[in-house]
């Protein structure tokens, strides 16, 4: 007799046993200039071979396989990049993020530590591996970073109205891709990019690529504990917030608040958990990589990062969808 029980099967699991394939396809496309090559007329089995310098049989393989991860379509006898590849994983298209996944793939085999590094006992340290940070390491991570950060600054600036202010302190800018976008949609805005004294040496060098040396500061510190700049009527916090623990955040939160002018606004935008905790993956994940690091950082809910800025004083906190499943924008008012 039928129990009138869901039948379940090892399907599911079986995929995330299974998932460093995936990652291992999508990269080694990317190693191999495979949706640049198509984008740019290689679209047949043969053509890909020869542009790719792999035999024909290697060739059909990884298409085969990107086509069964949507990846790439196939388009008559030859295969298209999906609309998403061609925008992003074409080298020379304005939003190229390529540099960005390639430093995620990096990780891989950190990953496979995980086991060893949740078994520590041993007491973490603050800032995980930025505490030893030097200007070499800064440079490699946010010439990566900068190819996905630099979409998320227009993404700001086509969100947020920030007609009529002055000042942007921007904590942990990196690379300074939100001062660069909102300098370039508002010219009488000024920013300082204030951020750990290696990442300020190389934040510098993407500010004078944009010509906005001076308007946009690169200034060396440590937000957590040195002295904020004063006089912002504008701060953001963005894409940073699973490296700190809730104590740490809510200081930082308040020394914000502190450092505000009356009426300012401060933005803190990061991966967020839904308020029961349970997902989504990408805002968990990264919590999780903090162990990786060793440091004191977690997954943050929306619900407690609405109450870190209540609790620092800061009115009409709100919530707002920044990019789907990935980060979430809180923001309030001095």
């Amino acid at each position: 007799m039928a129990s009138g029980r869901e039948r379940v099967d090892t399907v599911r699991l079986q995929d995330m046993a299974y998932a460093h394939r995936q990652s291992a396809v999508l990269l080694t496309a990317l190693e191999l200039g495979l949706f640049t090559r198509i984008s740019r007329g290689a679209r047949t089995v043969a053509e890909v071979a020869r542009a790719l310098g792999i035999v024909e049989t290697n060739a059909e393989r990884l298409l085969t396989a990107c086509a069964a991860l949507g990846l790439v379509v196939r388009d008559g006898e030859g295969f298209a990049n999906a609309p998403d590849v061609e925008r992003f994983l074409v080298e020379g298209q304005r939003g190229y993020a390529a540099p960005w996944l390639l430093a995620i793939g990096k990780e891989r085999q950190r990953w496979f530590g995980l086991g060893e590094a949740l078994r520590r006992k041993d007491p973490p340290r603050r800032l995980g591996m930025y505490e030893t940070f030097t200007v070499e390491q800064a440079r490699a991570l946010h010439e990566a970073t900068y190819s996905i950060g630099i979409g998320a600054g227009r993404r700001f600036v086509r969100h947020v109205d920030l007609s009529g202010r002055r000042l942007i302190l921007d904590l942990g800018g990196g690379s300074g891709c939100y001062s660069i976008c909102a300098a370039n949609a508002w010219p009488d805005i000024r920013a300082i990019v204030f951020d750990l004294p290696p990442v300020a040496v190389v934040a510098e060098e993407f500010i004078a690529r944009h010509g906005l040396s001076d308007r946009i500061a690169a200034v060396g510190g440590d937000f957590t504990s040195d002295e904020l700049p004063a006089g912002a009527d504008v701060a953001i916090m963005a894409s940073n917030l699973p490296q700190y623990g809730p104590e740490l955040v809510r200081k930082v939160v308040r020394r914000v608040h502190g450092a505000l002018v009356p009426g300012g606004e401060m933005h803190l935008i990061g991966e967020m958990l839904r308020p029961e905790k349970d997902g989504p993956p990408g805002p968990a994940l990264w919590g999780l990589a903090e162990a990786l690091d060793h440091s004191t950082g977690v997954a943050h809910s929306e619900r407690e990062v609405v109450e870190y800025l209540q609790g620092a004083g800061f009115r009409d906190v709100s919530v707002h969808e920044f990019v789907p499943g990935s980060l979430t924008r809180v923001s309030g008012t001095k």
